[in-house]
């Protein structure tokens, strides 16, 4: 059997360009060299299309030192639409070399440029299959404002909120700190197109609101404050495969002394919390959590993959709080844990999301 060429694409623009880059490394590790040839491609901070090394050990999670793409002067050539699928290389000194048809790209780039249906966008119009997440649902879930409003139109749960563009608090302070006081305390405070926990503050004391709005439109001109959940955090992964969409055993954050998931904890191994898979659940509870999450990829359009973000209220109910379109796959992440925890090894579901760019 002939093998298929994927390009993992990572790195990025935005502010999640070191998880995505250590993302890579551990795709590279894991990816089923029998069955594909991978050709590693970078996106630098600037934006530039650059050929990396095909070296998993080049983009470790190291919290001292976290990698990035670095600019090396050469520049990828993405095939044109209507012929065929030849990824071609500017080289340093100016010669282009083809490097082999492409079948598939995977890209795991993370927040704004990568995760919000642009580059998706850019695929279709060179009509190139890509792995993961589509146009709608990229463009949906990176926006937390939107994907509340398609959640809540499909009946689902999610946590009463406020959106807040950065003229109207600049123009009203005094309105905006009216809204979020009748939201009731605790508050979480969130850029609207960012992820990671990157931007993100709790506010247990409304004279707090000030400083974690700074905080949050220094990501984004657009912000949501939103009540906080009392329940336990628990995440769910699904995967759109040839027979369907599955939803993993569930997951949860168990937060020992840290206020909320917050981006030291979810990728740099910070203490105060632990990430259990599969969660102590009822019966009834996974196949309630699975229903849920399955329910919110579907309202969204998903395609591909989404780590689906919850709350299990002390009453027994779900509340969603966010899809991911493509979470996490460092080693600590929780989507590859769920999977792996559900009988899916690493290196398998990886597989699944390449087939299933290759059946678009």
């Amino acid at each position: 059997m002939d093998k298929q060429t994927v390009v993992v694409l990572f790195g990025g623009r935005s502010s999640e360009h070191s998880i995505s880059s250590a993302t890579a490394g551990g795709v590279l590790g894991a990816i089923d060299r029998g069955r594909y040839d991978v050709i590693p491609v970078g996106i630098t901070r600037e934006g530039a299309f650059v050929l990396e090394d095909d070296d998993p050990a080049k983009f470790p999670l190291d919290a001292a030192h976290l990698p990035e793409v670095v600019d090396n002067g050469t520049r990828v050539l993405w095939p044109e639409p209507g012929g065929d699928r030849t990824l071609r290389v500017v080289r340093v000194d100016g010669t282009i070399d083809g490097l082999g048809e492409i079948d598939v790209v995977l890209p795991i780039l993370h927040g704004p440029h990568g995760e919000d249906g642009t580059i998706q966008g850019y695929f279709d119009t060179l009509e190139v299959p890509y792995a993961g997440g589509g146009v709608l649902d990229s463009a949906l879930c990176m926006d937390k404002h939107f994907m509340k409003i398609a959640l809540q139109a499909a009946g689902i749960v999610v946590a009463p909120w406020v959106t807040v563009r950065r003229r109207a608090w600049e123009q009203d302070a005094a309105q905006v700190r009216a809204q979020a006081a009748e939201l009731g305390l605790p508050l979480f405070v969130k850029p609207a197109r960012a992820g990671s926990s990157v931007g993100v503050s709790k506010v247990e004391a409304l004279d707090e609101l000030d400083a974690a709005l700074a905080v949050a439109f220094a990501e984004d001109d657009k912000v949501l404050i939103e009540t906080g959940v009392s329940g336990r955090e628990i995440e769910v992964a699904v995967l759109e495969g040839a027979d369907g969409v599955r939803a993993s055993l569930p997951g949860e954050i168990v937060l020992t002394s840290r206020g909320f998931y917050d981006f030291e904890g979810k990728y740099l191994g910070g203490d105060g919390v632990d990430v259990v898979c599969p969660a102590v659940l009822t019966d009834a509870e996974i196949a309630a959590i699975q229903s849920a999450g399955v329910s919110a990829f579907e309202a969204v359009d998903g395609r591909g993959l989404a780590r689906v973000d919850m709350f299990l209220t002390p009453e027994g109910d779900l509340v969603v709080n966010e899809l991911n379109t493509m979470p996490g796959f460092t080693p600590i992440s929780m989507f590859p844990k769920c999977w792996v925890a559900s009988g899916l090894s690493y290196g398998d579901l990886i597989s699944e999301l390449v087939e299933a760019g290759l059946r678009r």
